[in-house]
């Protein structure tokens, strides 16, 4: 994620038998039940996500009147008890559910804040597999957090934009909200006519009945919740092929084709071709972009598969910097994914030295260029950690600048050819799973033969400056 601010840009945002996340749920039996968790456990976000049960995918079916404001929706979804459940909660924000079964049969659903508590007629034993399918609707609209400001669904104009980190998802469709449970993902959006409904994934073919078109999408490849978008409005849709797989850019309308931000985001193959060599294959099926004229939106977000990026960042022409970053998350971030916020530079480290590649390739600044600047300018003062940021330096420079910082400085550490082993072996050891720092020490540790704990503790942990490296 990148954040844009005023004068600068500042690097601040359905298949059975998947599982989401990196930790595989026990599966044994149980005859007694209790009521799932109403939080994951995430130190920072005590109320994110929901325990008791793991993903395995989410089936949308949503219809949106951009007129109205009104969404109705149907959410089926398939999911692993991880204890015995007499009862389970869903992240659900400002929308109501009418109705809901599981595996069939009918099944209470009571509103408690923003959690959606479902009762089924039977317990649902430990390892068990079942299908919840819950209706709802209602007006969505954003959540508002004092330290971390505005995200989710956001109407607009000629439509509404669903985005956000470190939560958004809850704001259009009942979910565990929370990156540690990822899940397969399949989204139908029914909006009028002449109107365009972007998500994640693979394109499929739409339907048109009665005024109304449905919108297909697939992610093939386990998703973050907040990683999910719905994009709807009066976009231009260019449709190519990209390494053999589907390649999406949607900007708006008035866009013209000579927009910096259209040239920038045209490069998205090339960009994520020439990161492959540094960090692996590219990791998911499709390929793309989108951009949003919303000026509410003054940040870029790595939604899988296919980033959205806010207009602000292309005012003085293109900016092919930014599109790095976020198509760096795509191994970083979304492919291999937090276990919790806290870890977050794992995300924004990898994406920052990503942009000091790219300058690179470009013939604009070394990797080291890079680095020093920021090595000296970085405000050391601060006691801001890297590893362990707090909620209200999750987008702060210590995340993106001194994670960058730290990524650089252990390939000097280690040395460059153990450095591209590790970073190659990180995202392939850890594709599709959750991840989290001492993960990743002990990784580099492996690889490289060296003990580390110090060095990490230097840059991610200390107070004080670290040696130049």
């Amino acid at each position: 994620m990148r954040l844009r601010q005023a004068g600068l840009l500042a690097i601040v945002l359905f298949v059975a038998g998947c599982t989401g996340g990196g930790k595989e749920p026990g599966a044994t039996s149980s005859a007694s039940f209790a009521a799932g968790a109403p939080g994951i456990g995430d130190p920072y976000f005590p109320k994110y996500g929901n325990g008791g049960y793991d993903v395995a995918g989410y089936d949308l079916k949503v219809r949106y009147d951009p007129a109205s404001g009104n969404l109705t929706g149907t959410a089926t979804i398939t999911a692993t008890a991880t204890q015995g459940l007499s009862s389970l909660d869903l992240d659900l924000s400002g929308l109501t559910a009418s109705k809901a079964t599981v595996d069939g049969a009918p099944a209470t659903a009571r509103a408690d804040g923003t959690e959606l508590v479902i009762t089924p007629a039977a317990g649902i034993a430990s390892g068990s597999r079942f299908t919840l399918v819950i209706d709802y609707g209602g007006q969505p609209s954003p959540i508002k957090n004092d330290v971390l400001g505005e995200g989710g669904w956001l109407k607009t104009a000629d439509g509404a934009v669903a985005l956000g980190q470190p939560e958004s998802a809850s704001t259009w469709f009942p979910v565990n909200d929370h990156p540690s449970d990822k899940a397969l993902f399949r989204v139908a959006i029914t909006v009028p006519d002449g109107v365009e409904a972007i998500s994640n994934g693979v394109p499929g073919e739409n339907e048109t009945a009665g005024g109304w078109t449905t919108w297909h999408w697939a992610e093939s490849a386990p998703m973050a919740s907040y990683l999910s978008t719905l994009v709807i409005g009066q976009y231009r849709l260019t449709k190519t092929t990209h390494a053999g797989r589907p390649m999406v850019v949607a900007v708006p309308e008035s866009t013209p084709a000579t927009d910096g931000a259209v040239t920038s985001l045209n490069r998205t193959g090339e960009i994520a071709d020439f990161l492959a060599t540094k960090f692996g294959p590219y990791p998911f099926d499709s390929y793309g972009g989108i951009l949003v004229g919303d000026s509410r939106i003054r940040y870029a977000l790595e939604t899988q598969s296919r980033p959205v990026y806010g207009k602000a960042f292309f005012t003085s022409g293109p900016n092919d910097t930014v599109v790095a970053h976020e198509l760096a998350h795509q191994w970083f971030g979304d492919s291999v994914a937090l276990e919790r916020w806290k870890d977050i530079w794992l995300n924004e480290g990898f994406a920052t030295y990503a942009e000091w590649l790219w300058a690179e390739h470009e013939d604009e600044a070394t990797v080291r260029e890079e680095f020093d600047e920021v090595y000296q300018t970085y405000p050391w003062q601060v006691p801001a950690k890297a590893g362990d940021p707090g909620v209200k330096g999750l987008f702060g420079d210590a995340v993106y600048q001194r994670g960058g910082m730290t990524v650089y400085a252990l390939r000097v550490k280690i040395g460059d050819a153990a450095f591209d082993r590790f970073v190659k072996r990180w995202t392939t050891e850890y594709r599709n799973r959750n991840a989290d720092t001492d993960d990743l020490i002990k990784l580099a540790e492996e690889v490289s033969g060296q003990q580390l704990d110090d060095f990490f503790q230097a840059w991610l942990f200390s107070t004080t400056k670290p040696p130049k490296p």
